[in-house]
């Protein structure tokens, strides 16, 4: 199996199907901080909404079209990342992000979408890597920002959330943009 640390007691790995229990209690325990931004967290409320959800992921990443990670913090999981979309024919790809209220403010979610990066753009090949996310949501936008992403715009009304139209804030990295981020400085 595989795992990336991530911090001191918290790392990264796959979310799967047969952690299915583990993630509708982790979906419990979060709904009320994460719902006004993530669909899934009104959607997955019982165990079997949760193994629907992650076997969706699990064919995403099968196919090659997304994948999910769990972030997990002295063993309990708190929160999590995806490539929501995966188009390596076109090199286009969107990570995600939602944390618990408790695990905020250690870094864990730009350190692990910081290896989704790298990893989408060194071993995958992808071309561009997006970040959507509600304009209200400035924690998002901020993780972005430290990411190194641009922000190209927003798109009104973007986004249906229970009826309610919202803007999408559309965040972008290059993988040019990324190589000379991450240049060592030469003497």
């Amino acid at each position: 199996m595989f795992a990336r640390t991530l911090a001191d007691n918290a790392e990264l790995r796959p979310l799967e199907p047969w952690q299915a229990v583990e993630f509708a209690e982790h979906a419990e325990r979060v709904r009320g901080d994460i719902d006004r931004y993530i669909p899934w967290a009104r959607q997955v409320v019982d165990e079997a909404t949760a193994r629907e959800f992650l076997q969706a992921y699990a064919l995403k990443q099968a196919k090659d079209q997304g994948r999910i990670y769990g972030i997990w913090l002295d063993g309990v999981l708190q929160g999590g990342t995806v490539f929501r979309t995966f188009d390596a024919a076109m090199g286009v790809c969107e990570a995600g992000v939602w944390l618990a209220v408790e695990a905020r403010g250690r870094g864990l979610i730009t350190t692990a979408v910081r290896h989704m990066i790298d990893w989408a753009f060194a071993t995958r090949g992808m071309h561009r890597v997006e970040w959507l996310c509600d304009p209200r949501n400035t924690a998002s936008a901020a993780v972005a920002e430290r990411l190194g992403m641009t922000c190209e715009g927003v798109l009104r009304q973007g986004f249906v959330l229970d009826g309610d139209r919202r803007d999408v804030q559309v965040w972008s990295i290059l993988a040019d943009d990324h190589r000379s981020n991450n240049r060592q400085p030469t003497e």
